[in-house]
């Protein structure tokens, strides 16, 4: 028995989601307190924005301030819009493919409404088919909408801080960095404690019905990960359409035709540019990582459910995923402390030390917390199911199993900062090799991006094998759990990036000093690490929740070995390691005909409106806005397709062994080309920026901006763009979006699947 009762658990669960709520709303107040305009101060007195010894001559404080308020409110209102128009399209998705879970599993039992045996409990009666088929329905809609509000209130609170981080920066490059970090941080407690508070009231409400069926009852809770990722893959690639195509706009005619700076206000697409970093870096990424910590959560449940916690009505024990994420809120949060409270930013060469403590020190402290919740939720021995067996196990194997994990995403961390920060010699060299023009600049950026891979790969292969052996497939579930265990601070990090970059755009076009500009360009290179950081995480994540999903597809489709010599499973396997590849033709491609657009309006519109270039009239920034909205919702639902259909049309046709041989296939690739598309992305922007700043000799014997080896940097940048924040990010989604949409159909695919080979 646990040493923590059931009813303690009950009460802590939800009470680490409460106060995760309640650490956002705090962050958020705090944001709030940083005016706008210097006349609005609920205190009824005029605030001092700038401090007397950086007064900047010559400006209007108070017009610089409208202008910074206009600004964020375009920014914000193109965001929503985005946003509304694209969840119009995802909640008609949402209705017709929740008719399909509904249809496809009620039918396995021809829409029987008598209980049947249980599948693993030998023994035991379990609820109808038809009950998995509407739970698994209502599942999969709450994790639709628990990731459509986790993108949207990220984005709400990006747009809200973006223009008080450029204020703040007139004081010092330490407010301006609390006041994103805070914001930031105010995205990633709300994501954490509202995907856990959901899953967790879902779960009660199930047992309600479901009562001593716990198989029924978990097996229904997969939706719950369909749901999540399913929102976060159109979230992911609209997004990541709609920024690219308006930043490759606004750059190569900007930068490289006009030599003008970026988030020059008389770009046309900078508005544009600026929404996007909301939409898809922000936006996009909260419902990644939601779908990832929701799929991991949901495998992890299962696998358990028909191991020995779920036999013999262990609620503790069984709630050890739930547990893990409970402890994370209360990590990430006195984490975020020592970034906001205990150290101080004094100067720009502390702010990327400042980030990576927050990954060091929320690490160190949850291994503690990983130990303290395996000791009390966790009897001293248990059995788990391993493909037909069962496996003896104790609770500090798995206090390994998920350490593993979360030490392997540090080190996956560490590995994508010394690939893409350009304080270490690969983005140095892919710098100079500007030298000699874009070309090289290509050819080093793809070589850093194939090597970035290497060691991830081998912290991924190692976690697998321990955790494997330690806890077979529940291993694998929980080092994933593991690794998204501080998911709250993960994301803090990760959304500091985009308000970051907003906050330089602003900057920019509000006319600011250079001076504040340097500020705000210090900050915006240091996110661009961590956001390359972010998605390290999110693909090493990805890699075991999906193996894990594969596992629990395996044994609820009744394979006991999938061997890859048979030619059922083979093809599923070669077909499966070519699907990264298309979706990432499919991405590329939709980037590249949106960015035609842009380019194409965007030379348009300084060719035929006299006196833009010298900043007499303003342009058209709401027809940039137009295109890059319709070309990304209409060029986002082919891949979605690709990876939604290709489940079903696999496992109806072929069967359990080729669909199997497919998820392997898909996994082992994508993960390759996913790692290396982020890396090299990463690597060629912080090149550019690295040129840019100049900071050391090196640098500035390449630049200054608009110099021939600048440009070289600017077309190796435009080429990472897609690379980087579409095709890369997305692919992580494709690998768990179709494990997890496998087994959520398994039922079916077993009674009903290999169509095509009964006629073979």
């Amino acid at each position: 028995m646990s040493a923590l009762s059931e009813g303690l658990t009950q009460i802590l669960i939800p009470l680490a989601s409460l106060v995760g709520i309640g650490f956002a709303v705090l962050q958020w107040f705090l944001v709030s307190r940083v005016k706008l305009s210097s006349q609005d101060s609920s205190n009824g007195y005029k605030q001092k924005l700038i401090e007397s010894d950086e007064e900047e001559e010559g400006i209007n404080n108070l017009e610089i301030s409208i202008k910074c308020t206009e600004i964020q409110h375009a920014i914000s209102v193109g965001a929503t819009s985005f946003l509304f128009t694209e969840y119009k399209y995802l909640g008609i998705f949402m209705c017709v493919f929740g008719a399909i879970i509904f249809l496809f599993l009620g039918s396995v039992k021809g829409f029987s409404t008598k209980s049947e045996p249980c599948t693993y409990s030998q023994g035991n009666t379990c609820k109808p088919a038809l009950a998995n088929a509407i739970f698994s329905t209502i599942a999969f809609l709450l994790g639709a909408l628990t990731s459509v509000l986790s993108g949207y209130l990220g984005m709400k609170i990006a747009t809200y801080a973006n223009a008080r981080t450029t204020l703040e920066a007139r004081k010092g490059v330490g407010k301006a960095f609390i006041t994103a970090f805070r914001s930031g941080a105010v995205m990633g407690f709300l994501l954490a404690a509202n995907g856990l508070l959901v899953l967790y009231v879902s779960i009660n409400l199930f047992k309600l019905y479901y009562g001593d069926d716990w198989e029924g009852l978990y097996e229904s809770i997969t939706g719950y990960g369909l749901g999540g990722s399913s929102m976060a893959l159109f979230g992911r690639v609209g997004g990541g359409i709609y920024t690219k195509a308006a930043d490759v706009g606004a750059d190569l005619v900007g930068k490289v035709e006009r030599n003008i700076p970026e988030d020059d206000p008389r770009n046309p697409a900078v508005i544009a540019d600026n929404v996007g970093d909301n939409v898809g870096d922000i936006a996009g990424m909260g419902s990644d990582l939601f779908g990832s910590y929701a799929e991991s959560s949901c495998a992890a449940l299962f696998v358990a459910s028909i191991s020995s916690f779920g036999i013999s009505h262990e609620f503790t024990a069984m709630s050890y995923p739930l547990l893990i994420s409970s402890m994370g809120i209360v990590v990430c949060l006195i984490t975020t402390l020592f970034a906001t409270d205990l150290f101080e930013i004094k100067k720009v060469s502390d702010i990327e030390p400042s980030l990576k403590r927050q990954l060091l020190i929320s690490t160190v402290l949850m291994t503690a917390g990983i130990a303290v919740v395996s000791f009390f939720a966790l009897p001293s021995e248990f059995t788990l199911f391993n493909f037909g067996t069962e496996k003896e196990v104790k609770n500090w194997h798995l206090f390994f199993c998920v350490a593993i994990g979360l030490w392997a995403g540090l080190i996956i961390g560490y590995t994508t900062e010394y690939y893409t920060s350009n304080a270490y010699s690969p983005v140095q060299d892919v710098a100079d090799a500007c030298r000699t023009g874009a070309a090289t600049n290509v050819i080093f950026g793809l070589a850093l991006g194939y090597k970035s891979v290497i060691i991830p790969i081998f912290a991924i292969a190692i976690a697998i094998y321990v955790s494997f052996s330690l806890a077979a497939m529940y291993g694998i579930a929980v080092a994933a759990l593991g690794m998204l265990s501080t998911i709250a601070t993960g994301l803090a990090i990760d959304a500091y990036g985009p308000i970051s970059d907003n906050a330089g755009g602003i900057a920019e076009m509000t006319g600011m000093s250079h001076k504040i500009r340097e500020r705000t360009d210090a900050l915006d290179a240091a996110g661009n690490t961590t956001a390359a950081i972010g998605k390290g995480f999110a693909i090493g994540s990805a890699a075991l929740v999906s193996l894990a999903l594969f596992g629990a597809y395996v044994s609820r489709a009744g394979i006991k070995t999938v061997d890859v010599l048979t030619p059922k499973a083979f093809i599923g396997l070669i077909i499966g390691a070519m699907l990264p590849y298309w979706f990432s033709a499919m991405t590329m491609k939709s980037v590249g005909s949106a960015a035609l657009k842009m380019v194409e309006e965007v030379r348009r519109q300084f060719n035929t409106i006299p006196g833009l270039m010298e900043g007499r009239v303003k342009p058209d920034y709401a027809n940039c806005v137009k295109i890059s909205t319709d070309a990304s919702l209409r060029e986002m639902i082919p891949p979605g397709a690709l990876v939604m259909l290709t489940p079903l049309i696999v496992g109806i046709l072929f069967g359990v062994e080729t669909l199997a041989g497919v998820l392997a296939g898909a996994l082992v690739s994508g993960v390759q080309v996913a790692i290396s598309a982020s890396n090299t992305g990463g690597a060629w922007d912080n090149a550019k920026k690295y040129i840019e700043a100049g900071v050391s000799e090196h640098a500035k014997s390449l630049g200054p901006k608009g110099s021939e080896c600048h440009k070289a940097a600017v077309i190796g940048d435009t080429i990472g763009d897609p690379l980087k924040d579409t095709s890369g990010p997305s692919l992580n989604i494709l690998i768990k979006l179709m494990a997890v949409e496998s087994l959520v159909f398994a039922p079916f695919f077993a009674a009903h699947g290999g169509f095509l080979f009964k006629f073979i």
